[in-house]
């Protein structure tokens, strides 16, 4: 299962982005797609997720500024994110996974977000 992030990109303190992440049509529409990601020097973190049936999760660092969406039709994920600080800055990664099927767990590739002035 071959995941596709896109929407990463260098934006100013107080600034906005919007990640997107595509899946191919072969994965089950029963699933949970997220966001999590990197910063240097640290292990990967959760950011957010969404249930197929739109229930979400985000971190505490992200809440009231991050907002994540799917489309079930699409199997796309998107995370919108505003009021950004040089804390978010990290590789974004996507994610699709079965909670009660650990093998059943695909990542995307990273995209690259830079929060600076």
């Amino acid at each position: 299962v071959q995941l596709q992030a896109s929407g990463g990109g260098l934006v100013q303190p107080g600034g906005s982005l919007r990640l997107s992440c595509s899946a191919p049509g072969s994965i089950t529409s029963i699933n949970v797609m997220g966001w999590y990601r990197q910063a240097p020097g640290r292990q990967r973190v959760l950011v957010a997720t969404i249930t197929s049936a739109g229930r979400t999760n985000y971190a505490d660092s992200v809440k009231g500024r991050f907002t994540i969406s799917r489309d079930n039709a699409k199997n796309t994920v998107d995370l919108q994110t505003n009021s950004m600080n040089p804390e978010d800055t990290a590789v974004y990664y996507c994610n699709v996974n079965l909670p009660w099927d650990p093998s059943y767990n695909y990542w995307g590739q990273g995209t690259q977000v830079t929060v600076s002035s």
